[in-house]
């Protein structure tokens, strides 16, 4: 399993690269499949934010869903501890969640927001007319001459059914997803809610070149 290791606005020493191997090495017993494990270290300049200046990002690719965890703590390794935690929880509940595929949710519909899924490439400054072509290419650019930075992402779609998009929804630690619907063939979120319910927002356009499943059987 490849380890890649990425500061971002910091360094990051090769004392705690060796740490985090040792830490991740885990990892391969809960996901054997995995094929890379990115962590991503970023400092956090801001005075006033002391206590959760180092963050530590972990994001575990293999094949099926992308798995991801985070957290943020006044130490580098606080942090990663804090994040390897969530994400050895993450994946026990993806290999459970491959045992029984029997799970129900109470679904109702919510307002949109914006999501940002898992970060896989840094964000490079850009003109608003720039057209994304890679999977997880990612660009910024600002609003004018006002302070507003707008962010643009792409990410493969493979249509999903609603207890899947939840599904994939909290493995990667987010309380918002975006996936095209497999029944309908539609754009659409999932949301989390108050207690175990959940929220799904459809666009009553179906998506170019899909059927909806009713229509294919």
């Amino acid at each position: 399993m490849e380890i890649v290791v990425a500061g971002r606005h910091t360094e990051v020493p090769e004392r705690f690269r060796r740490h985090v191997e040792d830490k991740l090495a885990k990892v391969t017993q809960l996901a054997p499949l995995a094929q890379r494990v990115d962590v991503e270290v970023t400092h956090e300049n801001n005075p006033k934010l002391s206590d959760v200046r180092e963050r530590v990002e972990l994001t575990v690719r293999a094949k099926g869903p992308v798995i991801r965890a985070e957290a943020a703590a006044d130490d580098r390794y606080g942090a990663l501890d804090l994040a390897i935690d969530k994400l050895v929880e993450r994946l026990r509940r993806s290999r459970d969640r491959r045992k029984d595929h029997r799970r129900s949710y109470v679904l109702a519909p919510v307002d949109v927001r914006p999501y940002d899924a898992v970060k896989d490439v840094e964000p490079e400054p850009a003109e608003p007319s720039t057209s994304l072509v890679a999977d997880g290419e990612a660009v910024e650019h600002q609003l004018g001459d006002s302070p507003v930075v707008i962010r643009q992402k792409l990410h493969s779609a493979d249509p999903l059914t609603v207890d899947d998009a939840i599904y994939e929804m909290e493995l990667v630690g987010h309380d918002f997803f975006l996936f095209i619907d497999k029944e309908s063939a539609r754009p659409s979120a999932v949301y989390k809610r108050k207690g175990w319910t959940y929220g799904v927002v459809q666009l009553d356009q179906q998506c170019e070149g899909l059927l909806p499943v009713s229509e294919l059987t």
